[in-house]
């Protein structure tokens, strides 16, 4: 079974299942496809996160991110006049380097540990189709880039490749990337290193640098994805597993370590009570995170103490059940790809790759047409900041694949999109499937709540559909929380999913309906 935002990249991961490959190799089908079908989100010039578990090893996780260019420093950036902020847009946000293809090449690698057979040519096979014949364009992909256009457009390379005619290609219509489909073919022929330490990898910096972005050549040469120990949360329904930082995944644990000591089972799915526990929850989790999270080299803690019961106790004893705590730590926008997928082995994938901001820098490099990643306009450039500029430095990555093996012999991979949003609407698929027993569609479908911001949205108000049970608003309301009410099934929440696979061997996945994507399955 495999699950994506995007269907085409879900039909892609259950054609390589089909033809005998492991969960590995299609997730890989799966991440090649999506960033030809859902260019505004995810690229191959963005970073992405890998959590996967077998039943004979348990999990382990990839950290594919890039980190930040030699020449990147505060003072770099002082010269050409910016001491402030770095620029969300532009060459200037340009300036770390791409891990997502090192991610597929690690991924392929332990694949071929699974006993994959498959070519490289075959996982890529369906993204350089859809690239050179065309993707018909979403709603999701036109309404994205109608708001963004205002300052996007004046980026090198944005209008040629996503204004084809001089305006967003509307809803339905053809959308080719024919540079993107060669850079996809050559990366084919040539490894997966051809990007990083090969003539990929030299057009790239000649493009990079035209943009005037600071990365260079060694840049991308000395990049690697790296094999990292997930970070686990064992709770009263069994263990749950995420990525260490750079990512926020403590956050995603906190969370449901928190309202599990919390007795979140005594509430309803879709009370108010529900609803202000987790929003609470996420409050204390996101100042764990503000406090320590960021390049592990970086780190004065060790994250994986943060998740001993004691620590957890005492933040759950700090919620006050019937009143909201003050907020206002709102973190930036962000866009993101989640996706699963599970094999016949029991073999679980749980997979995030992601462009930051929608379209990243808004930089499209004229050679291989890759759209690049702008994940470094998180550093702050004050030199006391948790998150400041250093060369070759990480950034902070709101990014964090999930993974659960349950008590009662279920595994459940699950994640979203969607920044802040991101570990709320982890905690409630986890909640929705693992503690009041939905299935994993209904728990994906479910009327969701989002505090701060996230995909598209810069106010840090408690979001709510508007699906709630009436009463549900007012209650939260009474409770302290600044509620705005938003649409039925709003892509604000994001683009979220899961597969559950049952003790017997049944799976059972989830698709969110505020996306374009898809259950395959067979």
């Amino acid at each position: 079974m495999a699950v994506a935002p995007h269907a085409l990249a879900a039909q892609s991961a259950l054609s390589v299942l089909r033809e005998g490959g492991n969960a590995l190799e299609a997730m890989i089908a799966a991440a090649a496809t999506i960033t030809v079908a859902y260019p505004h989100i995810n690229s191959i010039g963005g970073d992405s996160f890998w959590l996967f578990h077998t039943p004979y090893s348990g999990p382990r996780a990839i950290d594919a991110c890039g980190a930040a260019a030699r020449a990147a420093s505060i003072e770099w950036y002082a010269a050409r006049g910016v001491t402030r902020s770095i620029p969300f847009r532009g060459g200037l946000a340009a300036n770390t380097v791409a891990g997502t293809i090192s991610g597929w090449k690690m991924a392929h690698s332990v694949s071929r540990k699974w006993g994959g057979r498959l070519p490289l040519g075959r996982l890529l096979a369906d993204a350089i189709h859809y690239a050179e014949a065309g993707i018909a364009v979403t709603g999701s992909q036109f309404s994205t880039t109608v708001a963004k256009r205002g300052e996007l457009e004046s980026q090198p390379g944005f209008r040629e490749t996503f204004l084809p005619e001089g305006a967003p290609p509307p809803a339905g219509s053809l959308f080719r990337q024919p540079r993107l489909a060669a850079t996809l073919a050559r990366l084919a022929r040539a490894g997966l290193e051809d990007f990083y330490r090969g003539k990929t990898a030299q057009a790239i910096a000649r493009d990079l640098a035209l943009a005037g972005s600071p990365l260079a050549p060694g840049d991308l040469a000395r990049h690697r994805a790296k094999p990292v120990r997930p970070l686990v949360l064992r709770q009263s329904l069994g263990t749950i597993y995420n990525l260490p930082p750079p990512t926020q995944g403590i956050v995603s644990l906190l969370i449901l370590g928190i309202l599990d000591a919390l007795g979140i089972e005594a509430t309803g799915p879709a009370s108010a009570d529900y609803v202000h526990l987790a929003v609470e929850a996420a409050k204390r989790a996101f100042a764990v995170r503000d406090h320590c999270v960021t390049d592990p080299a970086y780190m004065t803690v060790d994250v994986q103490e943060l998740l001993k019961p004691s620590k957890i106790r005492e933040l759950a004893a700090n919620v006050d059940r019937g009143r909201a705590a003050r907020w206002s730590a709102g973190g930036p926008p962000a866009d993101t790809v989640w996706m699963g997928v599970m094999d016949g082995a029991g073999r679980a994938v749980s997979m995030i790759q992601s462009l930051y901001h929608e379209f990243g820098s808004g930089v499209v490099l004229e050679e291989t047409g890759i759209n690049w990643q702008n994940r470094g306009c998180s550093f702050a450039l004050d030199p006391a900041a948790l998150n400041s500029l250093r060369p070759g430095r990480k950034p902070f990555h709101t990014l964090n694949p999930a993974l659960a093996v349950l008590r009662d012999g279920r595994i459940l991979a699950y994640g979203t999109m969607g920044g802040d949003g991101q570990p709320q609407t982890q905690s409630a698929v986890f909640t929705r499937i693992a503690v009041f027993g939905m299935d994993p569609q209904s728990a994906v479908a479910a009327p969701r709540w989002l505090l701060g911001r996230t995909w598209g949205q810069t106010s840090d108000t408690l979001k709510i559909e508007s699906r709630f049970p009436a009463g549900v608003p007012a209650v939260l309301g009474s409770y302290g929380h600044e509620i705005e009410i938003v649409q039925d099934y709003d892509e604000t929440m994001g683009h979220a999913g899961a597969i559950v696979r049952h003790a017997n061997g049944v799976l059972e996945g989830g698709a969110d309906p505020r996306s374009d994507g898809g259950v395959a399955a067979y």
